[in-house]
């Protein structure tokens, strides 16, 4: 795997990639804001979108498959539409390019994983002991976005279900960001980030993957480059986004046409250099860091590609910044909730203050499940706990390894 700083190509994930390099015109002569802790925050975000999500009647897009859920606690009925093909139907198919950034990995384990600390209170959502992940799939090599779905839909083990992604990888391009749209901003610890106005982002984003091909997934990757919300720069930060939908000069229109209307999907996340958020030595959000903003866009993307799918309104204490929500996205209960996997050798050195945060690993998000979102209880759906629970299958990806109780029951209302 390599990445680079700002200014330089990185290796990102896409059908259609477009890498940045950052060159805020405000950087001249200024060092920017500094930001205390308290005021951070890491949010996701979701652009463009259908209405309500019934079956997607088109080709012309990501492979996907269609689902539906009864709800027991409202007794409602909700469409679904996720990436790959039908884990009912136990076929293998391949979504998207690879990227060596999800290199195989046995998730049978993992050394370390987030514990709450004293949360809601500092230090919270610390490094913790490690310990069984997906035991099902224990020994078996695994992308993590193929090893997060096959324990979602309990299809671990010998089971030919997956949904592998590939890579590839365009030159790197360069965006100038005007002084009234983006700054730097500074933590404590000395770490910079580029800190960029989301709609003018978003507006970029929209204009540089237009003309990609539908059928595959581009994925925009910077270095250090965060996004605030509203004319602040201190409203920060966003860490990532993806969307589906309209497209100018892409989709011409309407996304509901006869079956042959191109749907776009597309993905934005940022490698977050490690003591950004990452207190030192496992302190708090230690797993906020390198990968875990773009574990949780592709996961996200993975079971609600065309940002339609949506459910009984959920809220948690581990995500505030969210609010009551009623979409179907599986990393916001979980930001700053991971583990520990593989070996990063990228940017490992101290913060710039001296302390160290980085910690020679890479540190995927947790996700939540189908079956936290339906209110399905017991959970026949997803791979069972690693240890015997009431529910019987697991509601994230980490299991029992996951240190917040509202994880190891279905959601609650808001």
């Amino acid at each position: 795997m390599t990445h680079r700083r700002l200014g330089l190509s990185v290796s990102v994930i896409a059908a259609v990639v477009a890498a940045f390099s950052f060159s805020p015109a405000s950087a001249a002569g200024t060092v920017g804001l500094t930001i205390d802790d308290a005021q951070l925050e890491a949010m996701s975000s979701t652009v463009g979108g259908l209405a309500g999500a019934p079956a997607l009647d088109t080709g012309n897009t990501v492979a996907h498959w269609f689902g539906a859920t009864t709800n027991p606690n409202n007794g409602i009925t909700y469409g679904y539409n996720m990436v790959g093909a039908d884990p009912s139907l136990n076929s293998s198919t391949k979504a998207i390019l690879d990227s060596p950034m999800f290199a195989n990995n046995d998730y049978g384990s993992t050394p370390f994983a987030t514990a709450a600390g004293a949360f809601p209170n500092a230090p919270l959502r610390i490094r913790g002991a490690g310990g069984a992940l997906s035991q099902g799939d224990a020994g078996n090599q695994l992308q993590l976005e193929d090893a997060t779905m096959r324990a979602q839909f309990n299809q671990t083990g010998t089971s030919g279900y997956h949904v592998k992604l590939h890579a590839n990888v365009l030159p790197a391009v360069t965006v100038d960001v005007p002084s009234t749209q983006g700054t730097l901003l500074t933590t404590g610890r000395g770490v910079t980030v580029g800190d960029v106005n989301i709609t003018w982002w978003a507006t970029r984003i929209q204009n540089l993957i237009q003309g990609a091909d539908p059928t595959h997934l581009p994925v925009i990757l910077t270095n250090d480059v965060l996004l605030h919300i509203g004319p602040n720069p201190l409203n920060c930060c966003v860490i990532g986004f993806h969307g589906a939908g309209i497209v100018p000069g892409l989709s011409n229109g309407s996304v509901q046409g006869n079956g042959s209307q191109p749907v776009i999907t597309y993905a934005w996340a940022s490698w977050v250099t490690a003591g950004f958020y990452a207190r030192p030595s496992g302190g708090t959000n230690w797993a906020l860091q390198d990968i875990h903003p773009l574990s949780h866009e592709i996961a996200e993307w993975g079971d609600d590609p065309f940002v339609n799918n949506l459910v009984q309104p959920w809220l948690t204490p581990t995500a505030p910044q969210y609010g009551c929500t009623n979409i179907l996205e599986t990393g916001d209960p979980v930001v700053a909730i991971g583990f520990a996997k593989g070996t990063n050798t990228f940017d490992q050195g101290k913060n710039p203050n001296g302390t160290q945060s980085a910690d020679g690993f890479y540190h995927p998000e947790d996700e939540v499940y189908l079956p936290w979102f339906m209110r399905t209880s017991p959970n026949n759906v997803s791979e069972p706990t690693q240890t015997a629970s009431a529910n019987v299958g697991r509601y994230t990806l980490m299991g029992s390894l996951n240190p917040f109780p509202g994880f190891g029951v279905p959601a609650t209302g808001c």
